[in-house]
This record gives C-alpha cells, sequence and structure tokens, in this order.
C-alpha cells in the first residue's frame, strides 16, 4: 500500500511538471511570433512613453526594460500598411504604447490606488479623482497584453504631432475621440487617424482617440506579462 500510494504521488508530480514544461513552452512559442515594430517601420517614431518617467504614473512602469514596440506579428503587418497610408499623405506615426506586460498593468493599478500619489494629476486627470479612474481608464486587464493593441498619433513630415486637441494619456471625456469640446481642425486631425487605422483592420475605443485594436486578435483571451526588452 505505501508502495502504491508513493507510486501515485510521484505519477501526480509528473504530470503537474510536464503540464508546467508544455505551458512553458506554449508560452515561450506565442512569445516568439512577437515582433519588433521598428524593425517593419524603421521611419516611424516612438516615444515609448512608459519606459520613462514621461508619463501619468511619474516613473518608469515595470516590465519596460527597453523602449521598443513589441506587437504580434499579424497587427505588426497590418500596422506597416496602415504607415504606409500615412506616408502617402505626407504625414508620419508616432507610437507611444504596444504590447504591454501584465506587470506594468498591475503597477498602474497600484498607483491608482494610492490616493497620495498626485504628482501628475495637473496634467493627466485635472478633472477627475483617482478613484473615477478605475475602469474606464485603468483596468486590472488591458488588451495591450494581448498583444494587438497599440497607441499612437500623427505627426507631420518635420516630427511635429498633429494638434488632436488632448495630450496622450489624458484622462478626461476631452479625449473622447468625438468630444464636442475640440475644434474643427482637431476633429479632422483625428478622424485622419482614425481613418487610416480603420481602413488597415483596427478598431478604435471611442474613450481614447489614439487607442486601436487589430481585428482580429491572435490571442485574445491571453495576457502575456514577458518583459519588453
Amino acid at each position: 500500500m505505501v508502495l502504491y500510494k508513493q507510486f501515485k504521488l510521484c505519477l501526480l508530480l509528473s504530470i503537474i511538471t510536464f503540464s508546467s514544461v508544455a505551458n512553458a513552452n506554449v508560452r515561450n512559442t506565442k512569445q516568439q511570433e512577437f515582433i519588433d515594430v521598428a524593425t517593419l517601420l524603421p521611419t516611424a517614431l516612438f516615444d515609448i512613453r512608459y519606459y520613462s518617467s514621461n508619463n501619468f504614473v511619474g516613473k518608469p512602469i515595470d516590465g519596460y526594460k527597453s523602449a521598443k514596440c513589441l506587437l504580434h506579428k499579424t497587427t505588426a503587418y497590418a500596422l506597416q500598411k496602415a504607415h504606409k497610408q500615412a506616408q502617402l499623405a505626407g504625414l508620419n506615426f508616432k507610437i507611444f504604447d504596444c504590447y504591454r506586460p501584465q506587470r506594468a498593468v498591475d503597477h498602474f493599478v497600484r498607483w491608482v490606488n494610492d490616493p497620495t500619489d498626485l504628482v501628475t494629476k495637473a496634467t493627466y486627470y485635472p478633472n477627475l479623482g483617482k478613484d473615477e479612474l478605475l475602469g474606464g481608464y485603468i483596468a486590472a486587464k488591458s488588451g495591450h497584453s494581448r498583444g494587438s493593441t497599440l497607441d499612437l498619433t500623427l505627426t507631420d513630415s518635420e516630427g511635429t504631432e498633429l494638434n488632436m486637441g488632448s495630450l496622450f494619456d489624458m484622462f478626461d471625456t476631452l479625449s473622447n475621440t468625438d468630444d464636442l469640446r475640440i475644434t474643427t481642425r482637431q476633429r479632422a486631425n483625428r478622424y485622419k487617424l482614425k481613418n487610416i487605422m480603420v481602413a488597415a483592420g483596427f478598431a478604435p475605443y471611442s474613450m481614447e482617440w489614439w487607442h486601436f485594436t487589430y481585428k482580429p486578435q491572435a490571442y485574445p483571451d491571453t495576457y502575456f506579462d514577458f518583459e519588453v526588452k
């Protein structure tokens, strides 16, 4: 009986070990499907905000070891097509964020739950309390962690950002694509970006003019956590 119990325990441990190794192999295989977008868009501009302190938290964010834009290959190639259309119009892309590790999202959640840290309030959420950021703006899970979502804007041929009426990552209804307070020119600029992205297969997010997700997503139910490096 003792030998039988030992055999069952060894068998169970073997199954658990095999399952863990198999899952790790699957995750590694999926990770290999991500592309450094700069290799496909060498003339695009990259301002990866969460690698720096120039963001709504005011500090470099967990998981960003390099200022790279990583995306699943299907999204990256679709973005390449969109970029070509922007260039034909005499414009360029400036990209702020792409794949976002789950640990970065966790960092955002810790920040939003700290009522004493209000260093960036005047710039990024002047009209909202931190408790109002949860849900529509900051959530425990982000589509960015699936590898098919990115944040970007348009620039002219000299690299100057088009006036979109609000800063990237400004938590306010002013950032809604169709907010009534923006000017005719600002609305036109937002729609230049939106139309280029939609034509390439990306879906917009009405609350944030800069946010687009390629459809169909390669891994709609997976939230990756490997570092950007």
